[in-house]
């Protein structure tokens, strides 16, 4: 996967020891707004075509929500996207999203309990996986969604190589 450096935080950026954040793959940014325009198109159509050929034709003014809905939403997602990314340590993983509140989880290499890689029919359409970490803790929302298999199955066996030599010193 390719780490591009874009200044400070997860979007490929450096961190405090000169780390590189690795970003999510563009082809999440393409799924989730191929989704929108799934969802909101066709409603749109519908209310724009609909009301005129029932002849209430300025009720068709009622396609201009999920349009600007649309609008609005294919810029969040692209800021939602720049903000994801993992960085690698030497006793932990950093996640950090988030765009209004930024969330930045820590899971100690320790602590993993299980790492799964998940691939659903749409995320492989579009040759992605997601990773999920599970640790002790009931509240840890440790997921990476747009990762590359190769790159998800390459970090899982890594993390758990890890987690198995932390966890022995236990």
């Amino acid at each position: 996967m390719d780490t591009v450096a874009r200044g400070p935080g997860p979007r490929g950026g450096t961190g405090e020891a000169g780390e590189t954040w690795r970003p999510v793959l563009p082809a999440l940014l393409r799924m989730r707004r191929l989704l929108l325009v799934l969802w909101l198109g066709p409603l749109a159509l519908l209310c724009g075509l609909l009301p005129p050929l029932l002849g209430a034709g300025a009720f068709a003014l009622l396609a201009l929500p999920p349009l600007a809905a649309a609008a609005w939403g294919w810029g969040a997602l692209s800021r939602n996207w720049h903000s994801w990314g993992y960085l690698e340590r030497d006793d932990d993983l950093l996640i950090s999203r988030g765009v209004l509140w930024r969330k930045v989880t820590v899971v100690p290499y320790g602590r993993m309990q299980l790492v799964e890689v998940t691939s659903g029919p749409l995320d492989r359409k579009f040759g992605l996986a997601r990773l999920q970490l599970h640790t002790a803790a009931a509240a840890t929302d440790a997921t990476i969604p747009g990762l590359d298999p190769a790159e998800a199955q390459r970090l899982r066996d890594r993390l758990t190589e890890l987690g198995e030599a932390r966890s022995a010193g236990l």
